[in-house]
């Protein structure tokens, strides 16, 4: 390069001076203004000439030749670069779990022994409000003759005959009542439980423990006969209405996986049936061997066609829009290039580099390196960037 810029240099120089020559001569030989100008121009000529001449030319894109009968043997095809809408399908599986708001605990609250047993085997259907177990506890049968007991001295403290003794005694009688009423309320005793012990005057044997929510008994621990301990778990219920669909997707689909997509969820044996759900919930953790983060959908489940533990197909649709786009296999990615062999006509392609974006379904986004209306080889692009290769056929480098 420094040697074509002295060059040019040199004879620019030179020819400035043969056109000074030149005019000095015509001056001293009388030639007119005319000839003169003609000198001029004719040396100006020759330097605009060899300086185009030195100025370095746009490089052309390079191109392989395939003869069409050649590309025929090969199975060359090659398909337009258009613009459509795309859409990203993912798929995979799901496991029907509980609902984890609808799961209830039925436990006690006081020591005590189960005297009557009337869920007697787990996956029995409860309902709100059913008797579970009767329990009987000397503690709760003592508070409960202590508030017997408050009732009676309340009412003999209204027989007194000395009005101030009487209000004393009638207002050291309430506080009992009401501390012992807020101790069976928190053993769980209900009102109408306790209005029964106010009104029959006498302690109930048992504690009945009903069912807070309907569902199935998915885990009995409760035994005939059985000591049970404050806060010890007697059954598990779980209301069936409403399941949880629990799914992996690998991270390099996470990305795409936002709360609110809808899906699509199908079992291989309701084949003509399928339910509509939206992702309510994305794991922000992944799974160390599998590399996935799990999401969950639910689903209602009136007539109990799910049941935890099934697995389903899952199938989450992403509309990403009209985008320029061409087939995944009409592109060469070298690891740190990405190159399409655009189709010149005459059976001649031009090795392009270009730049992607998203892939959905076999179809690449183009972000840059092609136009609308191109077309690129999409079948037997090995064996042309073969031929490429042996020919020494690169593609110009991007800007």
């Amino acid at each position: 390069m420094k040697r074509t810029v002295i060059r040019v240099g040199l004879t620019t120089v030179l020819l400035l001076g043969i056109s000074m020559m030149l005019f000095v001569i015509g001056e001293n030989n009388g030639l007119t203004f005319g000839r003169q100008s003609e000198y001029k121009w004719y040396a100006e000529a020759i330097v605009t000439q060899q300086e185009t001449a030195h100025m370095p030319e746009e490089e052309e894109a390079p191109t392989v030749e395939i003869p069409l009968d050649k590309q025929q043997m090969i199975g060359v095809k090659t398909v337009e670069a258009t613009v459509k809408p795309l859409e990203k399908n993912i798929r995979t599986v799901g496991r029907v779990e509980y609902d984890e708001t609808k799961l209830a605990t039925v436990n006690t609250k006081i020591e005590g022994w189960i005297e009557k047993l009337y869920v007697d085997y787990t996956g029995r259907y409860v309902k709100l409000g059913e008797p579970l177990v009767e329990i009987y506890s000397p503690e709760l049968y003592a508070t409960q003759q202590e508030l017997i007991n408050a009732l009676k001295w309340k009412g003999s403290a209204r027989a007194e005959q000395d009005e101030q003794v009487a209000q004393f005694l009638s207002k050291d009688a309430d506080a009992v009542i009401e501390a012992a009423r807020m101790r069976l309320k928190l053993w769980d005793i209900t009102d109408e439980q306790l209005r029964k012990v106010e009104e029959i005057k006498a302690p109930v044997r048992t504690l009945t423990i009903y069912s807070p929510v309907n569902g199935y008994v998915v885990e009995k621990m409760a035994i005939q006969g059985m000591r049970v301990m404050p806060g010890e778990k007697l059954f598990d219920i779980a209301d069936l209405s409403t399941v949880w669909v629990i799914a992996d997707i690998y991270e390099y689909e996470l990305p795409f996986i936002k709360e609110g997509l809808p899906a699509r969820i199908s079992l291989s044996y309701y084949p003509d049936k399928a339910f509509s759900s939206k992702i309510e919930y994305v794991n922000p953790t992944l799974a160390d061997r599998t590399r996935t983060a799990k999401i969950r959908l639910s689903i209602q489940n009136p007539d109990n066609e799910l049941k935890p533990q099934m697995f389903t197909n899952i199938e989450i649709r992403i509309a990403f829009g009209p985008k320029l786009i061409i087939p995944q296999d009409s592109i060469i990615d070298t690891g740190t290039r990405q190159i399409v062999y655009v189709d010149k006509g005459e059976g001649y392609f031009e090795p392009r580099e270009i730049k992607i974006g998203l892939r959905a379904n076999d179809m690449v986004e183009v972000m840059a390196g092609l136009k609308e209306g191109e077309r690129v080889a999409a079948s037997g692009t090995f064996l042309i960037d073969s031929e490429a290769v042996l020919k020494g056929v690169a593609p110009l480098h991007q800007h």
